[in-house]
Parts: C-alpha cells; sequence; structure tokens
C-alpha cells in the first residue's frame, strides 16, 4: 500500500495551479526553478501549460515552454495547450506554442479543429501562418 499524500503538497500543488491560471509568471517560475516539474498534472489531466494557455497568459506559457513545459500533452479530454490558447482566442500565447513547435492538428479535439469549430478566422491564421 502506498502512503497517502501530505496534505501540505496537496496544498500547495494547488496553490502553483493557480499561479498558472492566475498568470502569476514571476512566482510560478520561482517554484518550478525550486525543482517543481514543468509538467505538473491536475486530476483532469490539465497541465501547468494548459491552464496558463486556456486563461490567455502567455507570459505564462513561455516562461513554463523555456523551463521544459511540454507542449504536446494532452489532458484526459484530448485537449491540448494549443488547443486551450486558439479556444480563448489568446494570439500571443498561439504565438509562442507554434514557435515551440506545437502541431496544430495534435489531440482529439485539436487546435486546428477548434478554431474551424467556433469559426475563428484570425486563429487559422495564426496556424496557418505557423505552418501548420
Amino acid at each position: 500500500m502506498s502512503e497517502p499524500i501530505d496534505p501540505g503538497v496537496i496544498e500547495l500543488a494547488g496553490r502553483i495551479f493557480e499561479m498558472a491560471r492566475d498568470g502569476r509568471t514571476e512566482d510560478l517560475a520561482a517554484y518550478l526553478d525550486a525543482g517543481v516539474p514543468a509538467n505538473l498534472t491536475n486530476d483532469k489531466g490539465d497541465t501547468l501549460l494548459i491552464l496558463a494557455a486556456y486563461h490567455g497568459h502567455a507570459d505564462t506559457v513561455a516562461a513554463l515552454l523555456s523551463r521544459g513545459a511540454d507542449h504536446s500533452r494532452a489532458n484526459d479530454r484530448g485537449q491540448t495547450a494549443l488547443a486551450a490558447a486558439v479556444f480563448k482566442q489568446s494570439a500571443d500565447s498561439v504565438r509562442a506554442l507554434v514557435a515551440a513547435g506545437a502541431d496544430p492538428d495534435a489531440g482529439n479535439q485539436s487546435a486546428r479543429a477548434t478554431a474551424t469549430f467556433f469559426d475563428l478566422p484570425a486563429m487559422i491564421e495564426l496556424l496557418d501562418a505557423a505552418g501548420g
């Protein structure tokens, strides 16, 4: 049997996910630099990168990418950070992700499919301009 997770660790993880959601880039970067995994994932499969992208925090997205966050990881619904950024129409986050090599066609609900379904021509143009 595994030991229960320390409640303090759970509380810290919750704060770190909030930092990604809130775009508190400097605070989050300090934790990452201290050893928190850049690919930390919550119970829904959302990574810090997916949360930052969904909430339109391009600076946080860039900080996560520069610290090794995997742009290709999908959550439990098959959504990637790029699809989240496209859905929220965060052009700067989309640019950062495609510059890092994110695939517009990856995931069950890809960024390109999201842009097409929700009729987001500016996002389609960004994805096409990136060569994807």
